[in-house]
Parts: structure tokens; C-alpha cells; sequence
């Protein structure tokens, strides 16, 4: 049986080209010395970016399908970004301008939650003893010993009232439903923004959004070094070889204009795969039509892992993350304004510019709808006079308090009905609505990775006796570490690279805020105001 292994002068298939893919491609250059003639990266998607997208016009209205925060101590994604040169001044990192932006627009929300119209006090999170308790319990509690229990069977229906979960849930669109093991997770990889977690302080944001930040220069990045960029090529099978304790890829199955196709590996080929997707089927409407839910496509990246899974017990179960789309979608929405109103009454309103709030959360939404406003321009080719925000609604199938019908069967111009009735503003805002543009997106596996899961659930980023492959994305174990950032893709990356050449390099630390008494003793104190 062959056991020859990748090296830095294998050729190297990606497939798919969202976040994970990317930084795998840069680490295969950067650290494994491999050159970019030799990567291919695959996607079925007419854009790279994954998830981190950004797309339209001012004339057409703008798309954002979510938005990622970024953190001081995201150490493999600031790595992975120091070396890329940002795309208006290449004599700086993006790194070095994600920090200076934000050292310049600081984040600190004064308008975190609204109830009534009204601003919510944040200053104590309102939690009793037992819930303390109960938080303190879980932190402590491990993982394999919370199984696949949800977060509704570890708390009191009390707790789900208290400012903390109203602040929680939606920061990081946690439901009742979702994983207890992976709110544990969280709550120990960012114990030590607790204290400030009321305000959103310490969150990093990018200049522009993501797309245009950070997945362009990667973009630009990797194909000045040569790296092969497969666009509208869905990958669709993969072959494998399985002899004794060896496991090797040996083809890829894609589709083209051509029709179906395969793509032999040679001896010493490496193959990286980007398993499942938090953003497949995602629809858009328009101001007169709702967004439509699509199923599961065919050739999409769930039915790939789904075919990968059926060869080997180890490459996962992807059922247990897409087959509950009633309990892993929710819906966004971009809207672009031709004036400053909104804006201005916005900044007014909450006390905060443009860019250094955040989420802005109406409690009493039924939707359990919020709103950010970034900093402006929030797209490379935005005009000054032109103004884009992005909401979301956790709950789209619950009747409007004021359309009074799903958020999932509203059109642009019903949600902003809706929004601007919650604000108290439908009047201010009435006349200008012919010039409003709102997309509403339907995202029916936007939650998935947070579906409740078992161990093996989530394969290992190389499992057991893989001679050429590893696997990337969302939902691949990667210890200690939270689903649902940039920093989950960037670090199965490293471990994929690092692992598949034998690198004499580590994948960066988590950071562990949890063995820190002062950073414990600050959080608990938090917990008690």
C-alpha cells in the first residue's frame, strides 16, 4: 500500500473556498513552502468567502448575509492576517488595519436592549443565586458529561428572562434549543469579556464588511502566488482507498460546464475538504417578496459530507446538524438608505456613532428581531451619501407584533414596517420608503453548528490513519475552541497544514482566560452585579 505522505512539492485540492479553505491555501504557501501553481480550490459558489460575503450596489441595495466578530485574543485568525497585505495601503497588514480601526472606532453600546421603545437597564445581568449556580456548575462540567443536552434542560424557565440570556442569545444567536456542551464552550472561551459583555466591549469589528476586509486581499493574495481559483465547481463525491490502517483520497468528483469530471490524485497529493454549511440554501427576497426556504441541494456541501460519511465511520454524521432546518434557520436582513434619517435618529437615539454600538436588540420582538449599525462606508463601492445597516430575526416563523404575520413570509418592505413600528418612527419614515431597499435572507442551516451533538459527531480535522486528506470548517472537532467564528475555520486550518507536511510548528493556543484568577474573579464578580 502506498503510505507516501504531502509535502511541500505535492498538489494540494481545496475544496471549498470559504474562510478555511483560504487560510489553508495561505498556510500551504506561507509555512509548508509549497508553491500556489500546485493548489486548487473548489467551490461551487461564483464567489470565494464562504459565509464572509458582502455583494450589490447602492443602485440594487446591498447584501450582508451576517456579520462576524472578532476578539483581542482570535490568535490564529491575527496570524493568519499579518502577513496579508490590505488591499488600500499594502504597506500594512489587514491585521495591522483591523487594529487601527479599531483603536479608533471603540466599541461600547449604550442601547443594548430595548423594551417598550424604551432602553433597557444592562447594568446587572439579573441573575439569582441559581442561576449563578447552574452557569458556575456548567463551566465546571464537562463536555462528554453533558452529552447531547440542550441549553433548555440545564437552566430554569426563569433563566431565559434574565438579562444575561437576552444578551447572550443574541450575541452569538444561541436558541433554547441549541447545544448546552457548546454554550459551555462559550462560556469559557470568552469568560474574560464578561465583564464588559453588557456594552460589547472588546469587540473587534473590520473596517468594511468581511468580504471586502478580509476575503478579497486573501483572494488577491493567493492568486498573485499563483493558487487556481475553481469557481461554480461543485466538488460532489470524493473516492477513497482504505487498506489496513491506511486511508488515502484518491479522486475528486466535480461538475463543470462540461459535465460531471474527475480529478485523479497522484501519489503525494494532499486533499483538504470543508465539510458542511452554515450558509447552503441561504434565499434572498426583495422589498416585494419574501425570502423563500430552500431545501438541501444536491450538489451542495451537505449532500458531499453526507456521500463522505457513508464510506467511514470516523468522517462524521452530518445528519445530526442539517436535518432540523426548522431548528437551525433564522433570517437576516441589509437594508440601504438613499439618506441619513434613520442614521441620524439611530445615533441620537442610542447614544452611540455609527460603528461602535453594535447589536441593538427589541426585546419584545415576537421576531426577537436587532439591529447594527456599522461604520459608514460598510462597502468598498458605497457613495457617501448612501447608508447600509444589517438585522436579523432569531424566531422568523413567530407572527409580527405589528405586520402580524411571520418574518418568513414578510417582504423587505413588511420587516421595515415592523422595525420601524417596534422604534416608534413608521411616521418618520414613511416617506422615504420608496427609496429604501431591504433584502431580506433566509438561512435555513445558520445555526447548525450549534444543533445538540455527541462525540464523533464531529469528525476529527485528521482522522485516524489519514494518509493525504484532512477536513475543515464548522463542523470538525477542534478542542476548546467555538463554532460560529472566523477563528474555528482559521485554526482547523493550522491543524490540517501543520498536521498533513509534519511541520515543526504548532497550532496556536487557545487562549484560557479560565486559568487566570484575575480574569475568573472579574468575570464572577460580573455574574453577581
Amino acid at each position: 500500500m502506498n503510505t507516501t505522505h504531502p509535502d511541500k512539492d505535492s498538489r494540494f485540492s481545496i475544496v471549498g473556498g470559504g474562510i478555511a479553505g483560504l487560510a489553508s491555501a495561505v498556510y500551504l504557501i506561507r509555512e509548508g513552502g509549497c508553491s500556489g501553481s500546485n493548489i486548487t480550490i473548489f467551490d461551487g459558489a461564483a464567489v470565494s468567502g464562504g459565509a464572509l460575503d458582502g455583494s450589490g450596489s447602492a443602485e440594487e441595495g446591498y447584501l450582508i448575509r451576517g456579520g462576524r466578530m472578532h476578539e483581542e485574543h482570535f490568535v490564529c485568525t491575527w496570524d493568519l492576517l499579518s502577513d496579508i497585505p490590505s488591499l488600500d495601503d499594502p504597506t500594512v497588514s489587514v491585521k495591522e488595519e483591523i487594529f487601527a480601526f479599531n483603536r479608533e472606532v471603540v466599541s461600547g453600546s449604550h442601547a443594548r436592549l430595548l423594551r417598550g421603545g424604551e432602553k433597557m437597564d444592562v447594568s446587572s445581568y439579573g441573575l439569582s443565586k441559581h442561576d449563578t449556580f447552574d452557569l458556575l456548575r456548567l463551566t465546571m462540567s464537562s463536555e462528554e458529561s453533558l452529552g447531547a443536552k440542550r441549553i433548555e434542560e440545564w437552566f430554569s424557565p426563569e433563566f431565559f428572562e434574565t438579562v444575561y440570556w437576552l444578551l447572550w442569545s443574541t450575541t452569538f444567536a444561541f436558541q433554547r434549543w441549541s447545544s448546552l456542551a457548546e454554550m459551555r464552550r462559550y462560556a469559557v472561551r470568552f469568560i474574560h469579556l464578561l465583564p464588559g459583555f453588557n456594552q460589547l466591549k472588546g469587540i473587534l469589528r473590520t473596517y468594511y464588511n468581511q468580504y471586502d476586509t478580509v476575503v478579497l486581499p486573501i483572494e488577491t493574495w493567493l492568486r498573485q502566488h499563483g493558487v487556481h481559483f475553481m469557481l461554480n465547481t461543485p466538488v460532489i463525491d470524493i473516492d477513497f482507498e482504505m487498506v489496513g490502517t491506511d486511508k488515502r483520497a484518491t479522486a475528486i468528483h466535480y461538475l463543470s460546464p462540461a459535465g460531471d469530471q474527475k480529478l485523479a490524485l497522484a501519489e503525494g497529493d494532499g486533499l483538504l475538504v470543508t465539510l458542511g454549511s452554515m450558509v447552503e440554501s441561504a434565499a434572498t427576497g426583495s422589498m416585494t417578496s419574501p425570502a423563500p426556504f430552500l431545501p438541501k441541494s444536491e450538489t451542495g456541501a451537505w449532500a458531499l459530507w453526507e456521500r463522505i460519511a457513508a464510506k467511514d465511520a470516523a468522517f462524521g454524521r452530518p445528519q445530526t446538524f442539517c436535518e432540523h432546518p426548522d431548528k437551525s434557520k433564522w433570517m437576516s436582513f441589509t437594508v440601504t438608505l438613499k439618506d441619513p434619517t434613520f442614521f441620524e435618529y439611530m445615533e441620537s437615539f442610542t447614544g452611540n456613532q455609527a460603528g461602535t454600538g453594535g447589536l441593538v436588540t427589541i426585546t419584545d420582538s415576537n421576531w426577537f428581531m436587532s439591529v447594527v449599525l456599522a461604520h459608514q462606508p460598510h462597502f468598498r463601492n458605497q457613495p457617501d451619501d448612501v447608508f447600509v445597516f444589517w438585522g436579523d430575526g432569531l424566531l422568523p416563523d413567530a407572527p409580527g407584533n405589528y405586520v402580524r404575520k411571520p418574518m418568513s413570509a414578510c417582504c423587505g418592505r413588511e420587516i421595515l414596517v415592523e422595525l420601524f413600528s417596534h422604534l416608534g418612527i413608521m411616521a418618520m419614515m414613511q416617506p422615504g420608503m420608496e427609496k429604501i431597499s431591504c433584502v431580506p435572507c433566509m438561512m435555513p442551516y445558520i445555526d447548525s453548528q450549534f444543533m445538540p451533538r455527541t462525540a464523533g459527531d464531529r469528525p476529527q480535522v485528521i482522522p485516524p490513519d489519514a494518509a493525504n486528506f484532512a477536513f475543515l470548517g464548522q463542523f470538525v472537532e477542534v478542542p476548546n475552541d467555538c463554532v460560529f467564528t472566523v477563528e474555528y475555520s482559521v485554526r482547523c486550518a493550522q491543524t490540517a497544514v501543520f498536521g498533513l507536511l509534519g511541520l515543526d510548528r504548532e497550532v496556536s493556543p487557545v487562549y484560557r482566560g479560565d486559568h487566570d484568577i484575575k480574569v475568573l474573579l472579574a468575570a464572577l464578580n460580573a455574574l453577581r452585579r
